[in-house]
Parts: C-alpha cells; sequence; structure tokens
C-alpha cells in the first residue's frame, strides 16, 4: 500500500501572518550570556529582532551577605562589604562606616578623611574604566578594553600597597583606615595623576567621534527626565538625562563639600549621553584626587583612626605600659564595640549611583540588621522601559551603559 503524505499549504505554515498579523515569541537571554555583565537572566518577547517586552530576572549571585553581617562584629562585616559591588570595594567600605560611625557618634580624623577621599575617587576612575573598556567590547571596539585595563592596573598596583590586596582592599575602617599610607604612595599617585588625563583623551579619540560608536549609542535606549526619576535612576544614569543629582553635592559627606569639581550632565539621556557622563566624570574625579593628593603633600603626619580607644584598638605602643590599653585591646578583638541601640542611614555616591547602609543595633557587639540600598538594583528596573522597540542587539549595549554590578543586585 502507498501512503499519501499532506502537504501543508502556506497559510497552514504560517498562519495569521498571512493575514497581516504577527506572533511574538519569548526567548532567555543568559543567565550565562557573555555581555551581561554578571549572572543576569532577560526574559525576552520578541516580534522578529524587535523587543517587545524585557523582564531582568536576577537572584542568580545571591550571597546572603547582609544576612552574614548579623553573625559578625561590626569591624569583622567590613569584609563582607567588598563582595558586593566587587568593582568598588572601597565605597562600600566608606558607606558602611559611615553608617556605623553615625550610630556611634564618634569623629574622624581629617587626615583619615582625606584619604579616604582620594582612594574612593581612584576607585570610581577604576570602575569606570572597567565599565568603559566592557562597553566598549560589547559593541566591538577591542583596543578600548585594553586602553582601559592598562590605566586600572596602575590604579591597582596603588590598593596593593597602601592595603596589601589589589580588590578586596577592606582599607576603609569603621573608626577610620586600617593602615597609614606608605613612604612611597604619594610619589606613585603622582605619576598616575599626571598621566591620567592624556589617557581620557586617546579614550575619546577613539569612540566620541567615531561613526560607528555613534550609530550604536546616539538616540538608543533614551530615558527623559521625569520618567528616570519615578524609576529611581541614580548617578550617571540620571544625570545623563539633564538631573545634576550628585550626593557628594547635594548632601556631602568625609568633607566633600570642600572640594572644587563639576556635575557633568546629558541632555537627552540615551547611551551615548551615559558614555559622555562618565567620561566627563573620570575628569572630576582626577581633579578631585589632585586636591586631596595636595592637602596630603601639605598635611604633617597624624592620625589615621579615631582616639576612641572603645572603637579602634589602641596602637602597640601604648600596650606596653598601659594596662587600660590592654584591656581595650583585648575586648575589641575578642566582642568588639557595642554601639548604643539605635539606627542610622547614610548613602553616598558610588560609582553606579546613590549607595545606601541602614544599620540598626541592639546594643550587642554584632549589627541586629544591615540593609543596603543598592544602585545597580534600582537601575536595572528601567531595562523594560527603554528596552522595549529597540533591536536584541540594542540590549546588550543598553545593558553595559546602566553599568550594573550583579553582586550589588543579588547581595
Amino acid at each position: 500500500m502507498t501512503q499519501t503524505l499532506h502537504v501543508p499549504t502556506p497559510q497552514e505554515i504560517t498562519g495569521p501572518a498571512i493575514a497581516g498579523k504577527t506572533e511574538t515569541m519569548v526567548l532567555n537571554m543568559g543567565p550565562h550570556h557573555p555581555s551581561t555583565h554578571g549572572v543576569l537572566r532577560l526574559v525576552l518577547e520578541l516580534d522578529g529582532e524587535i523587543v517587545v517586552n524585557v523582564a531582568p530576572d536576577v537572584g542568580f549571585l545571591h550571597t546572603g551577605i547582609e544576612k552574614m553581617m548579623e553573625s559578625k562584629t561590626y569591624q569583622q562585616a567590613v569584609v563582607l562589604t567588598d563582595r558586593m559591588d566587587y568593582l568598588a570595594p572601597l565605597s562600600n567600605n566608606l558607606c558602611y562606616a559611615l553608617a556605623v560611625e553615625k550610630l556611634l557618634g564618634v569623629e574622624i580624623p581629617e587626615r583619615a578623611q582625606t584619604i579616604r577621599v582620594l582612594m574612593v575617587e581612584l576607585q570610581r576612575i577604576s570602575s569606570h574604566l572597567v565599565w568603559l573598556g566592557t562597553h566598549a567590547l560589547d559593541l566591538a571596539a577591542m583596543s578600548v578594553f585594553l586602553y582601559a585595563f592598562r590605566e586600572r592596573e596602575q590604579i591597582l598596583d596603588i590598593f596593593e600597597l597602601v592595603s596589601g590586596a589589589r580588590m578586596m582592599t577592606s582599607y576603609i575602617r569603621v573608626g577610620g583606615l586600617a593602615y597609614d599610607l606608605p613612604a612611597d604612595f604619594l610619589p606613585t599617585v603622582d605619576a598616575f595623576l599626571k598621566i591620567m588625563p592624556s589617557r581620557v583623551d586617546e579614550y575619546e579619540d577613539l569612540l566620541t567621534g567615531n561613526p560607528l560608536w555613534l550609530e550604536r549609542t546616539v538616540g538608543v535606549g533614551a530615558i527623559d527626565a521625569e520618567s528616570a526619576v519615578a524609576f529611581g535612576l541614580t548617578g550617571a544614569n540620571l544625570r545623563a538625562t539633564g538631573i545634576p543629582y550628585d550626593m557628594r553635592k547635594a548632601m556631602p559627606y568625609t568633607g566633600y563639600e570642600s572640594y572644587d569639581f563639576a556635575v557633568p550632565v546629558g541632555k537627552k539621556g540615551d547611551i551615548y549621553d551615559r558614555y559622555r557622563v562618565r567620561i566627563a566624570e573620570l575628569r572630576q574625579s582626577v581633579a578631585i584626587c589632585r586636591q586631596a593628593w595636595e592637602r596630603l603633600s601639605q598635611m604633617a603626619p597624624g592620625d589615621y583612626q579615631t582616639r576612641d580607644r572603645k572603637v579602634v584598638p589602641p596602637p602597640k605602643s601604648e600596650i606596653t605600659h598601659s594596662m587600660e590599653s590592654l584591656i581595650h585591646h583585648f575586648k575589641l578583638w575578642t566582642e568588639g564595640f557595642k554601639p548604643p541601640r539605635g539606627d542610622a542611614y547614610v548613602s553616598i555616591e558610588s560609582p553606579r549611583g546613590i549607595l545606601g547602609c541602614y544599620v540598626v543595633s541592639d546594643g550587642g557587639p554584632k549589627p541586629w540588621r544591615v540593609h543596603f540600598r543598592s544602585p545597580s538594583f534600582v537601575n536595572l528596573q528601567s531595562l523594560s522601559h527603554m528596552g522595549k522597540g529597540r533591536l536584541v542587539a540594542d540590549l546588550v549595549a543598553l545593558i553595559a551603559s546602566l553599568d550594573p554590578v550583579l553582586g550589588e543586585v543579588d547581595r
């Protein structure tokens, strides 16, 4: 017997599309896509290559850092803050330290505050260099990646010189700093600050007027100022829409009110404006670092920690002849200090936007609760709004322009 095979008609194959209608399909982008800057999953609804809807799915990198901090003393918990935004550990250290210091009511010496400003601005430059290099790499500009990481290596060498670690430094501690500056710190930073402006010029020569870069970034992923505020965008992503909001100016901390710097802003809120704002921020951070460097070079050696011996251990020179200092040393390293009952919230301007830290004390040596307002998490929710109607290829550029760090998103 022979069997007659049914050959489907074009109408049966294409369905409603013949009548001028289309069907969308749902696809996953990630969670291991090389261009998602971390373990991020995007659920895409597509009409061909046009994005109809995009839903970020986070949680793949969850570490439980906030919960773990409840089992550490206040000083021990500093090392956990390094692991959130792993491209800006010093910013995390600073935000947490300021919140705990607010609980304690301690004063930080001027020298320590100046060093803090210098270090976190170097950290901002380092973070922006990673953003610039990977953003360009996502759009097939390989050279920029190599150039940006060339300067980042110099900054990591400075961090290693100061703390012994290149990335997870835990250098900013509650009450001040972990160590004083080494003798060759100022000359090393001076050499870096002298070359950095010309390096930024090199990045701009490669990208700012590049026709291919302009085609992929101008008018892509735009968001207006009103929508940016509604979504809670902060940092360069907000300033690219024309709103000059920077925590270092709006609510100064660590002496930022005494530094002279500008707040760069954009106009259209697209990927290109976000690029221009961060490039301008590189130059402003170099200027802030130079001001802090000049202050340190003229400042006599002094305290790099508070003199409150119930918060930071006394120097060994005191322990050898003071029983009270020895007791403080023993209690701090076995129990830790005990802030009074209460809570405190502090927010700073991290490389990704407003980073907030909320600490609750029950009067014991360990925090009862620690919670972070992470800018990457908040900024990421705008992806659905900015991605609609764009091509799938534009999503790669859009994610990079938001500069999320998934360790901070998931915590």
